[in-house]
């Protein structure tokens, strides 16, 4: 994307769309590993399982600190 979009096409600008966007590929992402790390745990690969399950946490993490930034900033 080579232009910025400022809220004149979506009713939304750049930085609180980003914000949206960041906390729902979290919640995706988090999702999306569920099913890798039952697919590793079905395979008996611990070791993909637990990289799965760590990325899983830093998802979740990005997921509630973008939350929580997002209602402070609905709610100012």
């Amino acid at each position: 994307m080579t232009s910025s979009e400022t809220g004149q096409v979506t009713g939304t600008i750049d930085k609180d769309y980003n914000l949206v966007w960041y906390v729902e590929k979290c919640l995706n992402n988090a999702l999306r590993l569920e099913t890798y790390i039952q697919d590793a745990d079905r395979e008996g690969d611990s070791e993909l399982a637990d990289l799965f399950r760590r990325a899983q946490g830093a998802s979740r993490k990005g997921a509630e600190e973008g939350k929580q930034l997002l209602t402070r900033r609905l709610t100012a």
